[in-house]
């Protein structure tokens, strides 16, 4: 894959005293750009939500929107905690369990979970209404998540081939000395970086500027990346009914985001008789951190006085958040068995906040009961997240009025319309019922069906001019398809004690990328290709959940 004279860049002089491990850090990077965002694919981690909750609102696939009367409909409609007439506290755990996981990083396929925690304090204010408060912490995302893909590779494709190519068409030029090179441009992220630095050849034109002159092909790769982590979210609710008839809730929720994600990104390299020189490794450590909040409303109408049929209504800002993003990311070069790189390894750093704003967020439920043993939900969701805002940190402000300090920040255009391009609109449809064979004893069923965010022509672009781009420390992506969720439970009362299990499981499969496929337009430019073809992989869970509540 190297020209002859990318190849004598290769060798090392006094290649012998360099052996010692040479380390260099991105904080360059920092420096050249202090506007800071994030990439749509990392952003869209965060934006959607888990079924989760108490066992009787899992075991009936979250289709209590309309039927109410259970602390987690606080946060899909705050209307029904305006069903409850007793007061009530509870709370749930249980563990989560990845089908086709395999330990790797520290991180195991089954972990523990504590989901939810909560309590209703319900006042009679009027002969046939009732004025309630509520607080409720729940689980809305669990992280915990392995991926594993192994892909072939057709000898003259890699990920350090990308870096070349982004280099070749102008992308970005290089700047500094050899160990210290540091692009012009917001296309040149962490990855190539580091591929500069310590794997590929860097020459300058006749007008001084810098580029990759060269590239390393390969036959094959192993990806293997733990995900850990959860967001917790805090919801507080006043709501009430109008004479048994119509009822009304608002909700604030605060959100808490820890994510950790580590990585290990391994190529089998080609020299230019395509025969095996060793391998080279990425290693990727990213946390994200912060908070964010929202508002929730929700009506729920019973339209007929001697039906229990009703319907509800419900919307959901977007959750404004702020974060703070930091990776270590290194790569090694040790295992390779010929005079390649300036450096035998090297790493990235980097730390910046920045904040996201997730769509609005619009539901449809209805719900009715059969006596004093049956009930049956249906319930949609809908969000648009093509629409999310990745925001661009400005710096602060201070307010000499209020005496305080407050961050501006931007929209990140060109990040947004990668966005646009790249997820979509999201329907949810909840199915869920429940049956009471006995007065103290409920069987629950549940079904959801969640439509795919991602487009399936979506694609990780490193060449967009964002901070989101330049602060990329990976390259890889998976565009994940349609989610479905199969639910069961049972329920069983004991004077004021509640027990409920139930049980889920979540199918959903995807397309795994190692990197940004690049096509040549014409014969002419067939060299250029740099292919890396898709492996599917699925992320197939078990949840068991368990419930103990208490009414007064």
């Amino acid at each position: 894959a190297l020209s002859s004279a990318a190849s004598d860049v290769y060798k090392r002089q006094e290649y012998n005293e360099m052996k010692n491990i040479v380390l260099f850090s991105a904080i360059a990077l920092l420096a050249a750009n202090t506007a800071n965002a994030q990439e749509t694919y990392e952003n869209a981690k965060l934006a959607n939500q888990d079924l989760n909750g108490t066992a009787r609102y899992v075991g009936m696939g979250g289709a209590m929107d309309a039927l109410g009367a259970d602390l987690s409909t606080i946060s899909s409609n705050p209307a029904g905690i305006g069903l409850f007439r007793h007061s009530t506290v509870n709370a749930s755990f249980g563990f989560v369990s990845q089908q086709d996981g395999k330990s790797f990083g520290g991180a195991n396929k089954t972990n523990m979970s504590f989901d939810q925690i909560g309590f209703v304090y319900s006042k009679k204010s009027g002969r046939n209404s009732f004025l309630n408060l509520a607080f409720n912490y729940h689980k809305s995302r669990n992280f915990d998540y392995i991926l594993s893909a192994t892909g072939k590779l057709d000898g003259n494709s890699s990920q350090n081939k990308l870096t070349y190519l982004k280099s070749n068409e102008g992308c970005f030029d290089l700047s500094g000395s050899e160990g210290s090179y540091v692009g012009n441009d917001n296309s040149f992220n962490q990855v190539d970086y580091m591929y500069a630095n310590a794997l590929l050849p860097v020459a300058k034109d006749d007008n001084g500027k810098g580029f990759v002159n060269g590239y390393l092909g390969a036959n094959g790769y192993m990806f293997d990346r733990a995900h850990t982590g959860y967001i917790g979210t805090y919801d507080f609710n006043i709501s009430g009914n109008i004479n048994d008839r119509v009822y009304l809730g608002l909700t604030f929720g605060i959100y808490d985001v820890h994510y950790k994600g580590y990585s290990e990104y391994t190529e089998s390299l080609l020299d230019n008789n395509n025969s095996s020189i060793g391998s080279t490794t990425l290693t990727d450590n990213r946390k994200i951190t912060g908070t964010g909040f929202d508002i929730k409303a929700g009506v729920i109408i019973r339209p007929i006085e001697d039906s229990p049929f009703r319907f509800g209504l419900s919307v959901a800002t977007p959750t404004w958040y702020d974060l703070t993003t930091s990776n270590y990311s290194t790569i090694d070069n040790r295992s390779l068995n010929g005079n390649y790189g300036s450096y035998d390894t090297g790493r990235s750093t980097e730390s910046y906040d920045y904040k996201l704003y997730t769509p609005w967020k619009f539901g449809f439920s209805l719900g009715t009961t059969v006596g004093n043993y049956f009930a049956i939900g249906v319930g949609y969701e809908y969000a648009d997240y093509s629409t999310m805002d990745s925001r661009i940190n400005e710096g602060d402000s201070y307010d000499w009025y209020y005496d305080t300090y407050y961050s501006n920040s931007s929209s990140d255009d060109a990040m947004n319309d990668h966005t646009g391009y790249t997820l979509k609109g999201v329907s949810t449809l909840k199915l869920g019922l429940e049956y009471k064979p006995e007065e103290n004893l409920a069987i629950r069923l549940g079904y959801n069906y969640v439509s795919p965010m991602y487009s399936k022509d979506g694609y990780k672009d490193g060449t967009i001019n964002s901070p989101g781009s330049y602060y990329s420390s990976a390259t890889d992506y998976t565009n994940w398809e349609s989610t479905n969720r199969v639910t069961c439970g049972i329920g069983y009362t004991v004077d004021k004690f509640s027990f409920d299990l139930a049980y889920q499981y979540s199918a959903q499969n995807g397309k795994f990328n190692a990197f940004t496929n690049y096509y040549a337009d014409n014969a002419d430019n067939a060299w250029k290709e740099n292919v890396c073809d898709a492996v599917k992989v699925s992320n197939n869970r078990h949840q068991f959940l368990l419930t103990l509540g208490y009414h007064f």
